[in-house]
């Protein structure tokens, strides 16, 4: 069974602009393709890049429900995927008393407690919802063996109850930042694109969707100082979700044009480690600045 909501590629990526997401012809091929199959789609790259916004924007173009997974270290069946409400067994075990037999009273689906996993099994009225398993590799090891069986075979074995399965598949994203590898045995159920940083001419497009109040000249400005930081060895590279946020930033702050000490003093909406501010702070901003207005002047004479 396969989920088939947009006849071609060009179509899915026309509604995800419509949207507010744009996204390039790489990730809507992928996108597209796991959508037509029914398969998962694996999505890895740098934190700020547009990951996990592309469930959320899935799930208001389709209309369906978004349930979201945020995965950490400890994450466990019972806050993932289902737990019994004891608290519910004991009283039914005290009504009872002696008439209560686990087999045939505590152990049903009236004292099951459906988390992100099993809920995302269950019908929807609007039709398979949206599971996002966001961050993946901030979970433990033990946690990906457990995903198996749901990406196979959209199933969760509960000992007491038996195999759950799901009518329709849910449309599952899965995200990762890479701070670990994902084993293959997941990753092999999975349809997979690593979702990069986008070039200048993408970003500004991104920019201009996102930022519309910041003046034209700005936004290459921004965009231009932006992909220049990228070009460091910075320990964390600014992604998209902070150059949307540093041009808010400057229309916040009334500026039109960049200049040095604007850029550090707002150095912080794009770093947000102390050494990299350090680094690039003063003559290194100032010099990327200075290489981004003079491209910009040269492009313009060039037209």
């Amino acid at each position: 069974m396969s989920c088939k909501p947009f006849e071609t590629v060009e179509m899915l990526q026309a509604a995800l602009r419509d949207g507010g997401y744009i996204a390039n012809d790489g990730l809507s091929v992928s996108l597209f393709l796991a959508l037509a199959k029914s398969r998962p789609l694996f999505l890895e790259g740098e934190a700020g890049v547009g990951k996990t916004e592309i469930a959320k924007m899935l799930a208001v173009l389709l209309g369906r429900d978004l349930i979201r997974l945020q995965c950490y270290e400890g994450l466990d069946i019972a806050q993932a995927a289902y737990e019994w409400n004891y608290a519910q067994q004991l009283v039914e075990i005290q009504t009872r008393g002696d008439a209560v037999t686990a087999e045939d009273h505590l152990f049903t689906k009236k004292f099951l407690i459906e988390r992100p996993l099993l809920r995302a099994l269950q019908p929807h009225p609007n039709g398979p919802p949206i599971l996002l398993i966001d961050e993946l590799d901030r979970a433990d090891e033990a946690f990906e063996a457990y995903l198996l069986e749901l990406l196979s075979d959209w199933q969760i074995t509960i000992p007491e109850l038996g195999v759950i399965a799901a009518n329709e598949p849910p449309i599952v994203i899965i995200t990762s930042n890479r701070t670990r590898e994902i084993h293959d045995a997941l990753k092999r159920r999975c349809f997979y694109h690593w979702v990069d940083f986008p070039d200048a001419e993408l970003e500004l497009a991104i920019l201009a969707e996102k930022a519309p109040e910041a003046a034209d000249d700005l936004q290459r400005q921004i965009v231009g100082f932006v992909q220049g930081l990228r070009q460091q060895n910075l320990f964390k590279s600014p992604g998209v979700a902070e150059t949307i946020d540093w041009a808010q930033a400057l229309v916040e702050l009334n500026c039109v044009a960049l200049d040095p000490q604007m850029v550090d003093s707002t150095m912080g909406v794009l770093l947000k480690y102390q050494d990299d501010i350090s680094r690039i702070q003063g003559s290194e901003a100032a010099r990327i600045l200075g290489e981004v207005q003079a491209s910009i002047v040269q492009s313009e004479m060039s037209r």
